[in-house]
Formats: structure tokens, sequence, C-alpha cells
């Protein structure tokens, strides 16, 4: 019974984003992808703080938050950021044509 109560109970885990260190908890399973995302943002922003000129750590955190939510929301197909495949446009155009074609003739 112990061993049950130790297990729903939070971790501290500690993550380093631009050589600063966080303290975070989170659940025992949500460990392994708390470290894989402070990794993956610390990429983010490092990369952001070498291409720009002197950039201050918050200005830096916006832009990585604004990117990784283009993102996001590119990959949940959203509208405002997915542009529209032209081919794909013509494609289903031409299936409504011919599917109004079909029922038509069929009449």
């Amino acid at each position: 019974m112990g061993d049950t109560a130790r297990k729903d109970e939070p971790l501290t885990v500690t993550v380093r984003v631009m050589s600063r260190e966080y303290t975070v908890s989170c659940r025992p399973d949500e460990h392994e992808a708390l470290v894989a995302s402070a990794d993956y943002l610390n990429e983010r922003m490092t990369a952001i703080r070498r291409r720009g000129k002197a950039l201050g750590a918050e200005r830096v955190a916006v832009m990585a938050a604004l990117n990784l939510a283009r993102e996001l929301l590119e990959l949940k197909g959203h509208a405002a950021v997915t542009a529209e495949d032209p081919a794909a446009v013509d494609k289903v155009r031409q299936l409504g044509l011919d599917i109004d074609h079909t029922l038509t003739t069929t009449d």
C-alpha cells in the first residue's frame, strides 16, 4: 500500500533551459515527457538566441512559444496556418463535379 502512494506522489524535477535551472513538479508517468520537452525547448530557444542580436531571455521565450504554437496549429490542421494545397483543392472540386455528373446521368 505504501508503494502505491509513492507512485502517485509528484516528482520534483530540475530541468535546464538556456543555462538556467527550473524546478518543476510532475507525475511520475510524465517525467520522461517533461525532460524531453525541456530539452526541445532549450534547443529551440538556443537556436533563436543564436540567430538574434542580443535578445533577452523573455523575448526569446515568447518567440519560441509563438513558433511552437504555430507548429502545433499546423499539425492540427488549423486553417489560419495551414497553406491550401491548390492541387488538392482542384482534385476535390473535380470529384464534386464528377459526383454531380454521375448523379444527374443516373436519374
